[in-house]
């Protein structure tokens, strides 16, 4: 009760679990509404990276208690490389042809590519306002720049694990592992929530 307490009482300095708490509630609630796929998760984790990078970017050097780590450089052209790379590859690979033969799956994802889905919205909205109020609160952040972030380490490991879902789980088992299968999405979507955990915990700790 004591933790819960100290979440509610002071958010912005547990911004990380706040952060995670918000994702896991809102994908919760869409997978509820059979409105989840592979491609929700990992467009969600390009975006939340692409946001991380623009507003620190921006705003870090305005918060003084914003500490620059890794290789210290605040170039940013190397990050938009690749995330350009990972956007093409999520969209016609995740959204499109995996799902080639499924109708449903492609409706439900192009609805998340073109902001039709309102629970991926939120999530994003949270993410660009929480960021911000990080900066303009002076709240201890760690900043980096690169292809070897915190985020960009949850996206990378979380496109291979994708792959891995798509051609050898969902392809084998098309029926369980649907949008309107609440236990299939369950479980397709509990090892991408698994990692982002397990990151955001070493985080905290280091």
């Amino acid at each position: 009760m004591s933790y819960l307490n100290t979440l509610l009482d002071k958010p912005l300095k547990h911004y990380a679990q706040w952060d995670f708490l918000v994702f896991t509630l809102l994908t919760a609630l869409s997978i509820w509404n059979g409105q989840t796929t592979v491609f929700y998760v990992l467009f969600f984790f390009w975006w939340n990276e692409l946001i991380r990078i623009i507003i620190d970017r921006i705003l870090f050097k305005r918060n003084k208690n914003a500490v620059l780590v890794g290789n210290q450089s605040t170039s940013i052209f190397g990050s938009f490389i690749q995330m350009g790379v990972y956007f093409i590859f999520i969209v016609v690979f995740f959204a499109f042809m995996a799902n080639w033969n499924n109708d449903t799956l492609i409706l439900i994802n192009m609805k998340i590519l073109f902001f039709r889905n309102w629970f991926f919205n939120i999530n994003l909205i949270f993410v660009i306002i929480e960021r911000i109020m990080i900066h303009s609160s002076d709240q201890p952040v760690k900043v980096s720049f690169g292809v070897f972030t915190p985020n960009m380490l949850v996206l990378h490991v979380s496109i291979i694990l994708g792959v891995i879902f798509m051609f050898f789980v969902v392809r084998n088992f098309p029926e369980t592992f649907t949008p309107t299968n609440l236990f299939g999405s369950v479980l397709i979507i509990l090892p991408f929530l698994l990692i982002r955990a397990a990151v955001q915990y070493v985080r905290m700790r280091y």
